[in-house]
């Protein structure tokens, strides 16, 4: 059974910082690139971050760059989010996504994890 279980959410300040992780399983976790999207309250997806199989490529969206960080531990199949500076409309559920990277395509999805940021 394939699983993306996202934690570490939870209600933080602004200018607070929280670590997120996605714990993977039943798959071959190493050989996927990984993602961080996000979903604000009456919003659609907004990919935010993503990091290659092996680590050794980085990417973010211009919203979180500079504050957010991607990082993983394929021998713990786990991914994490760390986010700094943290801002109101940074409130969303965060989602742990799986991409394969060739054909054929597969992506998987975790169950989310409630990131709200506020005074």
């Amino acid at each position: 059974e394939v699983q993306l279980v996202e934690s570490g959410g939870g209600l933080v300040q602004p200018g607070g910082s929280l670590r997120l992780s996605c714990a993977a399983s039943g798959f071959t976790f190493r050989t996927y690139a990984m993602s961080w999207v996000r979903q604000a309250p009456g919003k659609g997806l907004e990919w935010g971050s993503g990091i290659s199989s092996v680590g050794d490529s980085r990417s973010y969206a211009d919203s979180v760059k500079g504050r957010f960080t991607i990082s993983r531990t394929n021998a713990k199949n786990t991914v994490y989010l760390h986010m700094n500076s943290l801002k109101p409309e940074d409130t969303a559920v965060y989602y742990c996504y799986a991409d394969s990277g060739s054909i054929p395509i597969i992506r998987y999805w975790g169950q989310g994890t409630q990131v709200t940021v506020s005074s």
